[in-house]
């Protein structure tokens, strides 16, 4: 399926801006918002006591308050806001949703554990004995045992070992007890927080903090998406068996081009059918979006991805998005490698064809483990030559060896690698591969634009 590319090329040519490093500002803010929470509990503990209950109660209220804003930022993170997954790229904002999430339990943990330990000294009392009466006693209690016993469960079930023998499903709505945790540990922070509940700036400050993080979230993640689905109402048209395992979907709806998608962009996809009705997934546009038309291209390999194949036309979609970094804007030279693998191909097949550049501008390496595994690899020669762009591919050998994409290979397919622009999407494996081949053979790491599938 061939699009109009040199109107897509028109379009891209307005997006390229040169790239910005969003993250470093973004982590400055971040520590800076840490150390105001620090400075919080320093000005209200004028005394740092050598006792040892003192010294746990006082370490208790300082992980208390950390963990406080560090779920702060987890829910600002869940908000998939546009302008930060733009700067600093989707899967980054994931690794740093899940991050902070484990420093989140873990501060929970360090405080629980601090506080309470501390009060049994102070009282002499046993640690069973000291935990009910905190419980029972002291305001809002209850509702933060419960709110910390849903985040510990959270963090349990999102721990990796455990996350890979879950449907995918059960974790993804266990994980929205999030919000119901949130709210039942908030009371409890400015009822019981020593710096709270004499300093009416603070306690305005944290409902400010919560507030914006609820805003956008309740913003981006609930009537966004109502107001994108109710204007676009979007339609399987049919789907269209590429290769074997591999399926594009193309699908129908009014105005698209006012969804502001772009080339290497990607959306979350429900298809509201039987047995896909409640999940939502992944998947990027593998061709340059058209007003009246969106392609997706998925292969097979899960449940959800296998029913996708058996879409009937006219099913009704649900979409969230456009999300992802990875598209012209990140774009500073004239020339451009892309390489792929895996499912990272549709991206780099909706870039190879819409990127502005001359002959000979434009390459894409395309690794597989076997050359039928080479999804749309027609559409991809068709482009390469109308454009004049180099299309490469890399499989195993009959003995299985994988060829790697090494410093020196990269200078002799391109003697001039220091002066492209690089695009990688593909699997982890593959994208440190590449990126450690390409910082050797020249690239500069701020010219190396990348999104994995795998988080």
């Amino acid at each position: 399926m061939m699009h109009n590319g040199r109107a897509a090329r028109r379009q891209t040519m307005r997006a390229i801006r040169p790239q910005r490093q969003g993250a470093r500002p973004l982590l400055a803010m971040w520590w800076a918002g840490a150390t105001g929470v620090m400075a919080l509990w320093w000005q209200n503990t004028p005394v740092v006591h050598v006792d040892l209950a003192e010294w746990l109660i006082g370490s208790g209220r300082l992980t208390g308050l950390l963990a406080g804003y560090t779920i702060a930022v987890v829910i600002l993170l869940m908000a998939r806001v546009p302008a930060l997954e733009r700067r600093v790229g989707s899967d980054r904002v994931a690794r740093w949703h899940a991050m902070s999430g484990r420093f989140a339990v873990s501060l929970v943990l360090a405080h629980l554990l601090l506080t309470i330990g501390g009060y049994a000294v102070q009282a002499n009392t046993g640690l069973v004995e000291q935990t009910l009466i905190i419980v029972l006693d002291f305001p809002r209690m209850v509702e933060a045992t419960v709110g910390t016993a849903l985040l510990l469960l959270i963090g349990f079930v999102s721990a990796r070992a455990v996350r890979r023998r879950m449907r995918y499903e059960i974790w993804y709505y266990l994980h929205l007890l999030t919000y119901v945790a949130v709210y039942l540990s908030f009371w409890h922070q400015l009822a019981a927080g020593a710096e709270f509940v004499a300093n009416p700036t603070a306690r305005s400050l944290w409902y400010a903090l919560y507030g914006v993080a609820g805003l956008l979230l309740l913003w981006y993640r609930v009537l966004a998406p109502v107001r994108l689905n109710r204007r676009h109402r979007m339609r399987v048209e049919r789907t269209v068996q590429e290769s074997p395992g591999v399926v594009s979907v193309l699908i129908t709806g009014r105005r698209l081009h006012r969804l502001g998608a772009q080339p290497g962009q990607f959306f979350r996809w429900r298809f509201l059918t039987d047995g896909l009705r409640w999940s939502s997934n992944p998947y990027s546009l593998s061709a340059a979006p058209r007003p009246d038309l969106l392609r997706i291209t998925v292969k097979a390999n899960g449940e959800h991805s296998e029913a996708v194949a058996r879409l009937a036309p006219g099913t009704r979609v649900w979409a969230e998005g456009p999300y992802g970094a990875m598209t012209a804007a990140r774009r500073s030279q004239e020339k451009v490698l892309m390489i792929a693998g895996g499912a990272g191909i549709t991206p780099m097949r909706a870039l190879f064809e819409t990127l502005p550049g001359e002959p000979g501008d434009l390459t894409l390496l395309y690794r597989a483990s076997k050359t039928e595994d080479l999804a749309l690899w027609g559409e991809l020669r068709q482009i390469a030559e109308a454009r004049g762009a180099r299309l490469l591919y890399a499989v195993n050998g009959p003995d299985g060896v994988r060829p790697e994409i090494t410093p020196r290979r990269l200078r002799e397919l391109l003697p001039d690698i220091d002066d492209h622009d690089v695009y990688v999407c593909g699997p982890t494996g593959l994208a440190r591969q590449s990126y450690e081949a390409l910082r050797e053979a020249g690239v500069p790491a701020r010219r190396i634009h990348h999104e994995s599938f795998e988080m």
